[in-house]
């Protein structure tokens, strides 16, 4: 069976509580072995932390996510250092900058993610980028704090962008987008981006793919980007399968296992 990995999957989401233990089932089944499970607020990190203790296939990553800036404290960044020291995680994310909402407050945006790359320097951790409208800012700072690298979560920006964070050490996430026909932009970054620079993700409960539109994405549906993934390319699967699963490993330095 071909073993694939989802590097961003809100496992933790309420909306998974009454059939989380069928889910890590069907994910097995469907050759999804690895699950990296990121935090996004300091209310769920300790869950995301026990959630991915108790299932040796699930993996915790722990951030601030740009769209809760408004319910962010200062304090904040002191708890996620304790808990980094406290913890085995993989990553720190999901964390980044979000302009597509008007009046995001910028500021405090670039404040928190300073903070939390400044984190991912200290502690020798990849980090999993939220990045909307944002990608030339979110390139600077990547340039400035210099993290060990990390991935580009729902990759939507320019092709020459997707160049500048490979240049980085960044691999690019790609889920159930590229299962809609009509998402021609992201297709064509799939299609043209190396293959070597590309990892699977669902993003799951949100981002469902054509087969599952308007309904609750999961992990286990994972198989379906890696096939559109692989019709894009006009290559087979397995390929598809061994090198994201590669791309995934290398972006999480060993970590998983």
């Amino acid at each position: 069976m071909l073993e694939i990995i989802d590097t961003h999957c809100h496992l933790d989401d309420g909306q998974f509580l009454q059939d989380r233990e069928v889910v890590l089932k069907k994910c097995k089944e469907n050759g999804v072995t690895t699950i990296v499970v990121p935090g996004i607020h300091r209310d769920n990190w300790l869950n995301v932390i026990e959630l991915c203790a108790s299932h040796q296939m699930l993996y915790p990553a722990l951030g601030m996510h740009p769209m809760f800036t408004d319910k962010h404290i200062e304090s904040d960044v002191n708890t996620l250092k304790n808990t980094l020291n406290n913890n085995s995680v993989v990553a720190i994310g999901e964390i980044g900058l979000d302009y597509f909402v008007k009046d995001a407050d910028r500021d405090q945006q670039k404040y928190y993610f300073e903070q939390q790359l400044q984190l991912a320097v200290e502690f020798n951790l990849p980090v999993l980028l939220h990045v909307r409208k944002a990608h030339a800012d979110v390139l600077a700072l990547l340039k400035q704090y210099k993290p060990v690298g990390g991935i580009a979560h729902a990759y939507n920006g320019s092709f020459e962008q997707a160049q500048e964070y490979i240049a980085l050490g960044f691999k690019l996430g790609f889920g159930g987008t590229l299962t809609y026909e009509n998402a021609t932009k992201i297709r064509l970054l799939a299609e043209k981006l190396p293959l070597s620079a590309i990892v699977l993700e669902t993003d799951a409960p949100d981002m469902a793919g054509l087969l599952h539109r308007g309904k609750r994405n999961s992990p286990e549906f994972l198989p379906e980007a890696m096939s559109s993934l692989a019709e894009i390319r006009q290559c087979n699967i397995q390929t598809i399968a061994k090198q994201t699963t590669e791309n995934a490993l290398a972006i999480f330095q060993g970590a998983l296992q």
